[in-house]
């Protein structure tokens, strides 16, 4: 393969393209997508979709709200959000970069897990902001890669599937990595700020399917709920009670995709004995219901085996 065959001169403004689009041959569902952008207008109102989508800014400052949570941001960085979560856009001017999706049916990260550890890292973590800070030397290393991804969706002939996924592999592996140091430095200050901080997350992840109330947690951890609203609004930019009720989504997202289970079963190992309730839950917080999360994300078979 040619690698000189598409040039991107990462210096210069990212040219708005019609988004390149690899599909489902099957399904006519959306496998991959790049595009361009020069405005933060596409993101100024709440986008949910059944994919993943990773927004590489090269210009622009300002917020980035993930499920109701607000987080700054500056130029040269890159933001990650999971299937179906809510994402809106507020920049302070100018607003420049790539946006690049993805379908878990393209690329399934509990299927590459060993490869590439990104699921908790750059996806799915309710702790930690969207928000990758990125050097020079990770923001050209990553537009590298863009410009093949690019190059390979313009092909005149059908691109590759497996070049594509290579590339794709590269990015999340380089990302996540960034991602990690990040987090490494960010828990540090945090947790010597706080010490109930570790105490809270680690009570919310081994507890979650069974308490789902900010008073369950107040009386197992004997710290108040207004203490308790207090650091969750500090850290995590949100309640506890929307806390709980992000993880609680997470598993079911997982378990719908990862699972053949009916949802009534899904609905009573989160500790919801009420299926009509735990759909109505899951729609308010995601957007759609578990069946249609289901239908457009795709039961993935293959990990199972």
């Amino acid at each position: 393969m040619d690698r000189n065959r598409f040039h991107m001169d990462i210096k210069s403004k990212p040219d708005v393209f019609d988004p390149l689009t690899l599909r489902d041959p099957q399904t006519k569902d959306l496998s991959l997508q790049l595009c361009g952008f020069d405005t933060a207008k596409p993101f100024a109102t709440p986008r949910q979709n059944p994919y993943f989508s990773m927004l590489l800014v090269r210009i622009g400052k300002g917020r980035v709200i993930r499920e109701g949570a607000s987080f700054s941001f500056e130029k040269e960085c890159l933001m990650c959000f999971s299937i179906y979560q809510p994402y809106t856009v507020v920049a302070d001017g100018d607003f420049e970069g790539f946006l690049l999706n993805f379908h878990p049916g393209f690329f399934c990260l509990f299927e590459h897990r060993h490869e590439v550890s990104c699921n908790g890292v750059l996806f799915n973590n309710l702790y930690d902001t969207p928000v990758v800070n990125l050097e020079p030397d990770d923001w050209r290393s990553l537009m590298t890669i863009v410009g093949e991804i690019r190059g390979e969706l313009s092909r005149p002939e059908h691109p590759d599937k497996d070049i594509l996924i290579s590339y794709l592999k590269i990015f999340l592996i380089n990302a996540s990595r960034k991602k990690m140091e990040q987090q490494h430095t960010d828990t540090a200050g945090f947790q010597k700020a706080t010490p109930i901080l570790a105490d809270l997350t680690s009570a919310i992840e081994k507890h979650y399917k069974t308490l789902h109330q900010a008073g369950d947690y107040e009386k197992l951890l004997h710290v108040s709920v207004s203490v308790l609203n207090k650091i969750s609004k500090t850290y995590f930019r949100k309640t506890l009670t929307s806390l709980i009720a992000e993880r609680v989504i997470i598993e079911a997202k997982r378990q719908l995709y990862l699972t053949a289970k009916p949802v009534k079963e899904i609905a009573f190992e989160l500790g919801y004995a009420d299926e009509f309730y735990f759909s109505r839950f899951f729609k308010k917080n995601v957007g759609v219901s578990p069946q249609l999360f289901r239908d457009k994300v795709g039961f993935d078979k293959a990990v199972l085996k």
